[in-house]
């Protein structure tokens, strides 16, 4: 015969078999969360590869926007003084996607004899593409490999000015650069606006 004494010690503590069951339920939830959790961090860019993403970006974006925006090639000695297109020497005009300037060719990004000196010299049809390591306009420095990048440059109007490709009426540009790593990408966009056309470093 059992006492009301030996029934509250029995009924007070678990069984096995609720002991397994509790067991179970946790370790599925927690396997459940971990998953999750797994699966948040593989799809998540790594911090600092967006990072370095956006200072190759903003890097190459101050370089387009700080390039002089004349209507002469820089390399016309007419090039300070000209208000127009029609100001320019011949054959030193310049304009977004036409080699009308003989001045221009050759030209490259970085290059040590002819390097580019015009915004509309980073133009090139489907964007001007920069392969890893990308390296500054100096070619002294570069980023980490594994990043590529694009230049893409459009005649654009902005707010009140009034823009086309051509040399005497392209007033403001939208300058997009955008930088891979992988599957992942990042792109900034800025304007160049022909402040000051007579600007020759």
């Amino acid at each position: 015969m059992f006492t009301s004494a030996g029934r509250r010690r029995r009924d007070s503590g678990f069984t096995i078999i609720e002991l397994i069951m509790f067991i179970v339920v946790v370790s599925v939830g927690v396997a459940g969360i971990l998953t999750v959790l797994n699966a948040t961090v593989q799809s998540s860019a790594d911090p600092l590869l967006r990072k370095n993403m956006l200072s190759i970006a903003e890097a190459l974006l101050e370089e387009v926007e700080m390039m002089p925006f004349t209507y002469c090639d820089p390399n016309d000695p007419l090039a300070t003084t000209a208000a127009s297109t029609a100001g320019c020497t011949a054959n030193f005009v310049e304009e977004l996607g036409v080699l009308v300037s003989s001045a221009e060719a050759g030209q490259t990004r970085g290059g040590a004899t002819t390097p580019f000196n015009n915004v509309n010299d980073y133009y090139v049809s489907g964007g001007l593409t920069l392969a890893s390591p990308v390296a500054d306009v100096s070619g002294t420095f570069s980023a980490p490999a594994g990043y590529s990048a694009t230049i893409q440059i459009v005649a654009e109007n902005l707010n009140d000015i009034v823009s086309s490709a051509a040399g005497a009426t392209m007033e403001a540009l939208r300058i997009a650069v955008t930088v891979n790593h992988g599957s992942d990408s990042i792109t900034l966009e800025g304007y160049r606006a022909r402040h000051s056309p007579g600007f020759v470093p």
